[in-house]
């Protein structure tokens, strides 16, 4: 095998994406692979950004991809790596990522996805039906109603005229960008000569994809030749960033049974949990319920982490990040979904450092469970980070303290997504 790291596209494997938004983690997430027994079981996905991301960070395509190539080489890494472009809505922001290496497309239509569409009464659900066809072709959808489909698990989706006018109404438009974008991506990659997979993302609504839904917007998609290796529906219960799943365990379980049921009919192709990182309570049984065809993707843990070198390196600069980051969370925290307050992060004068790094990053996977919801100040920290890196003052003290701490940021980085994979791994 080649000592040089290999981008590819990875197929039906389960697969594990790394977000890296300074350039400096993946060495400690090589390390937490190996530490975790998953190398040749779960393929990384080192080079993961969107282009939200980029811009947020003031990195490019080319940036990402070096960053982890270089970094995947340098910790000895010799496997198989996919390359996620992340989010992407437009067709230049599938020509940027493609250029620049990147080989798993995930495309987000969310922009067109009508969130509020599960509220409609039904006089409202006609006439917003009414409204979309003639502005988009959404006709296709009729040709779903009445469909009745038997899923392994024993459910049934039925699609009865006001479903399919619902599906049609809050994934309409969305799944006629993504099948749009899909072909762009395709006439790329045959100019360019690659192969290239590709990711569906409809997670980022307010409410749940119904499985009626699920089989609506995969069919449509596959039917037109997309070629869909994963889909991350919107699943029941809430995905915050930087904390645990919080949600009914069993309801969530039964809830991806039927999911993944209707990936195995229709494709197969993976399912992709989004705002995956430190969900470790649905871990074991996410593997478990797809057979090991899914993949996660993690984003905003490997920053927060960096932080954490920075709090116990250079605490005088975390308590200068922290009153920053305080300032800068009510803007910031627009476009997550997330549940933290000012009022979880306190002023950090009069901390010292041990409950500085307690509060804001905290240890709160270990947290026994049935202990409560824990973590909320770890979400001012995750929301505010493009607003530190991108600042003249913060962007080179904390590359600094971590290019002069790189094994102390190997080692929290390894430990931390050590357990993400070993919890991955014992649904395996």
């Amino acid at each position: 095998m080649s000592n040089q790291p290999i981008v590819s596209t990875l197929g039906l494997q389960a697969s594990f994406g790394f977000g890296d938004r300074i350039g400096l983690a993946t060495p400690g997430h090589v390390e937490s692979m190996r530490r975790a027994g998953v190398v040749g079981k779960i393929a990384p996905i080192f080079a993961q950004q969107s282009i939200r991301e980029m811009m947020r960070t003031a990195r490019t395509p080319e940036q990402v991809m070096g960053d982890a190539l270089e970094g995947a080489k340098s910790a000895g890494w010799s496997g198989k790596q996919g390359a996620d472009a992340d989010h992407l809505k437009t067709p230049v922001d599938v020509d940027r990522t493609a250029v620049a290496g990147f080989v798993f497309f995930t495309i987000d239509p969310s922009d067109n996805v009508d969130g509020q569409a599960d509220n409609y009464t039904e006089s409202q659900l006609k006439e917003k039906h009414a409204a979309a066809a003639r502005e988009a072709d959404i006709a296709w959808v009729e040709g779903y109603r009445g469909k009745k489909i038997k899923l392994t698990t024993g459910a049934t989706i039925e699609i009865d005229e006001p479903t399919a006018r619902r599906a049609a109404v809050k994934y309409g438009k969305a799944v006629n960008q993504a099948v749009t974008l899909a072909r762009h991506i395709d006439s790329v990659h045959k100019r360019l000569g690659r192969d290239y997979e590709i990711e569906l993302s409809v997670d980022e609504t307010p409410q749940p994809t119904t499985l009626a839904e699920h089989y609506i917007v995969a069919h449509r998609c596959l039917d037109q030749g997309m070629k869909l290796v994963s889909l991350a529906p919107r699943y029941i219960g809430d995905f915050e960033k930087g904390v645990d799943y919080k949600g009914n365990l069993p309801a969530f379980e039964k809830s991806l049974a039927d999911h993944a049921a209707i990936a195995q009919l229709l494709g197969p192709y993976k399912l992709s949990l989004h705002s995956g990182s430190d969900k470790l309570s649905i871990y074991t049984p996410f593997a478990r319920i797809t057979k090991g065809q899914f993949h996660v993707k993690t984003a905003g843990t490997s920053y927060l982490e960096a932080l954490r070198v920075v709090a116990r390196a250079d605490v005088a600069l975390f308590r200068r990040i922290i009153n920053f980051a305080l300032g800068r969370y009510e803007t910031d925290k627009a476009t997550y979904h997330v549940s933290a307050t000012l009022a979880d992060g306190p002023r950090p004068e009069g901390l010292d450092a041990k409950k500085l790094e307690e509060i804001y990053i905290g240890d709160w996977q270990k947290v026994p469970a049935g202990a409560g919801f824990t973590g909320l100040g770890r979400q001012i920290l995750h929301c505010t980070f493009g607003s530190v890196l991108t600042n003249a003052e913060f962007k080179p003290l904390v590359r600094g303290v971590l290019e002069g701490n790189q094994k102390m940021y190997d080692e929290v980085l390894a430990d931390h997504f050590a357990r993400h994979l070993e919890a991955l791994k014992k649904g395996m």
